[in-house]
């Protein structure tokens, strides 16, 4: 790859969604109303796990991880989109730019990795239920959580070594809602190939692993499930990991929309819309389909309210 002796651009400008002119102010308080909902439902899942002692569970430490990354990720690229709508502040600094796109791309990948992790706490409470509190005991679980937060925050820097390399010497209007790393190469004036090579084996290398690992938790136990006898077995057992499967599968299949879509539709407007629904709906659902589908949680909510 060729390095640059200088990079020419000292900031970008975020377009957003100039495609829709009239409705600047209708989707800034559109977002608004989402972002505000995003923060209100998910520090509420943190406000009562820390404080009843009941949900003190592995399950719940990582509902509360997983609460924490959603506010961080639509905290990452929400407030400035909601900036451009409603002050037209389109630009951003270059050093600016790059720390967006690594949080992103690092809280990201922290979701991935929750999920499957959450996915495993399931496995073991469906079906090694007297090991349980031996499986994931608390140490167990700090080391899991640490591992999470570390991988999440070393894998993304191989981005911050490359990106700042290239040479952005022709137009800086990167046409997305936030610094995204795809746009951003194609503003380069150098070759990508190899960050392009380096971002797809390793993006696809844990997204993979993470979706398989999930996948094996819950073959074993939707098969553990279908070998209890009577039915109100099965409901409690399957009661346990109803909400998170609920979200893997919404998770998956808006990313599976994104990456598996035809040629036809993979325009950048098309991208940027449902980059958006990602980005909003995930963590807007989330709260309400752990409270909506628990018990614990329910409980928890009429103690604090």
């Amino acid at each position: 790859m060729e390095k640059a002796n200088s990079t020419t651009v000292t900031e970008f400008i975020i377009l957003g969604f100039p495609e829709f002119p009239e409705l600047q102010v209708p989707l800034f308080f559109l977002l608004l109303l989402i972002y505000l909902i995003i923060l209100m439902g998910n520090l509420t899942i943190i406000i009562i796990v820390c404080l009843d002692p009941h949900l003190h569970t592995p399950m719940y430490f990582f509902l509360s991880n997983l609460s924490f990354f959603d506010i961080s990720s639509t905290s990452v690229s929400l407030p400035k989109l909601l900036d451009i709508l409603l002050r037209k502040a389109h630009h951003v600094s270059v050093n600016g730019c790059f720390t967006q796109m690594y949080f992103f791309t690092s809280l990201a990948l922290m979701e991935f990795l929750i999920l499957s992790v959450m996915a495993y706490d399931r496995y073991a409470a469906v079906c090694q239920p007297l090991h349980y509190h031996l499986i994931m005991n608390q140490k167990v679980c700090i080391l899991m959580s640490t591992g999470i937060w570390i991988l999440g925050f070393m894998l993304p820097v191989l981005y911050l070594i490359f990106i700042p390399r290239f040479s952005f010497c022709g137009s800086n209007e990167i046409n997305h809602f936030f610094c995204d790393f795809l746009a951003l190469l194609k503003l380069s004036c150098t070759s990508t190939s190899t960050v392009q090579g380096v971002a797809y084996i390793l993006g696809g290398f844990i997204s993979f692993s993470c979706f398989i690992s999930t996948l094996m938790s819950y073959v074993y136990i939707i098969t553990n499930i279908l070998r209890i006898r009577s039915t109100e077995g099965r409901r409690k057992a399957f009661s346990t990991c109803s909400s998170h499967l609920t979200v893997v599968c919404l998770f998956y299949l808006t990313l599976i929309c994104v990456y598996l879509r035809p040629p036809s539709m993979q325009s950048m407007g098309i991208n940027k819309v449902v980059s958006i629904l990602i980005n909003t709906l995930i963590p807007i659902f989330n709260p309400f389909i752990y409270s909506l589908k628990n018990k614990d949680v329910k409980k928890a909510l009429k103690k604090c309210f």
